[in-house]
């Protein structure tokens, strides 16, 4: 399952040098992230009201190739490149037209927080295929 993400860089997502400020990278994947799933099998906010299930994240990682500036438009392209058992490794790349200006990655866990404590739990079958993860 892939996904493209468009963001307009927005003046407060820029430093005092005026480059985009390195946290706003983790914040548009989270947001990537929830668009992907979104878009495959059900918003994360209905995920967590009807089945108590959440996606925290577990691992992240992000490579800054160029600068964004205030006003630039890029797109983060998205896609779940590996499933475990109780985990997703989802990919990111950000783009300003042709060219890469970082990439990176999350692994999320599958989490129950029925019984309170936020526990992994094993992905149903149903989020597998429409994940597009059949085993």
């Amino acid at each position: 399952m892939k996904n493209v993400y468009s963001i307009k860089v927005v003046f407060g997502d820029t430093d005092a040098a005026g480059i985009v400020f390195y946290p706003n990278y983790y914040r548009w994947m989270d947001q990537a992230t929830h668009e992907l799933v979104n878009k495959a099998y059900t918003s994360v906010s209905q995920l967590q009201k009807e089945k108590d299930i959440i996606l925290p994240l577990v691992e992240t990682f992000c490579q800054f190739k160029s600068p964004l500036f205030f006003e630039d438009q890029v797109e983060v392209h998205s896609q779940i490149v590996e499933m475990k058992n109780k985990v997703i490794k989802v990919e990111h790349v950000f783009k300003k037209g042709d060219n890469i200006v970082a990439s990176g990655y999350e692994i999320r866990a599958w989490a129950s927080q029925a019984e309170g404590a936020p526990k992994a739990v094993s992905i149903p079958q149903d989020a597998r295929a429409a994940l597009g993860f059949n085993e």
